[in-house]
């Protein structure tokens, strides 16, 4: 039997902070999560609709060819305010942490201390390139790495403190969130800690 989306328990915080508006505009999410409704900006955003295009068209190379065309829109160009506001409040565990969909690795090179060890995941090739590009020669490339290799299929040598999910949720297809429960399941240790942040693509 599949397991239920949230059938393993973790530590969840409220964090008092400011979300900054996108590019991709807002989206309101009801209480009873049956009703949404998204900023037009969101509908009308052309690099929304093309990624989207490129992903319903070709399910398996979609991602990469997003990279290669430089459609990213979820792509900040820089760490997520979170995340920086996070580490800069010495409020993220340390050990080993896990960035599935790392993309150009912003948050995962933000991360990276010593004492904190972060591998960048992404199923994109040409994704995994630009990260290492970006990041070879910073001061602490010795506290992170960059691996390209599907999340639903990795095995990890070890188990994680912390696994930041930067919209790599909301960007797979609803039947595979068991999955997903499952594999964030398998690479946390029972202390760890999950966080998660999600707008639509």
């Amino acid at each position: 039997m599949p397991p239920s989306l949230f059938s393993f328990q973790f530590r969840i915080r409220n964090l008092p902070l400011r979300v900054p508006s996108t590019t991709l505009g807002t989206i309101r999410v009801m209480n009873n999560n049956r009703h949404r409704t998204a900023d037009s900006r969101v509908e009308s955003n052309p690099r929304v609709h093309k990624l989207q295009q490129l992903v319903n068209t070709n399910a398996s190379g979609g991602w990469e060819e997003s990279w290669k065309q430089g459609v990213t829109p979820w792509d900040l160009g820089r760490p997520t305010p979170v995340i920086s506001h996070l580490h800069h409040t010495g409020s993220l565990p340390m050990g080993r942490v896990l960035v599935p969909g790392c993309g150009t690795g912003y948050d995962v090179v933000e991360m990276a201390c010593l004492g904190r060890y972060v591998v960048g995941l992404d199923i994109s090739e040409e994704a995994i390139k630009k990260a290492k590009q970006m990041s070879s020669t910073l001061p602490n490339a010795d506290y992170f790495t960059f691996i390209k290799a599907d999340f639903f299929t990795w095995h990890p040598t070890d188990l994680f403190d912390l696994i930041f999910d930067y919209t790599f949720f909301c960007a797979i297809e609803p039947d595979m969130r068991s999955a997903w429960a499952q594999q964030i399941q398998n690479f946390l240790k029972p202390d760890g800690e999950l966080i998660t942040l999600m707008f639509p693509l």
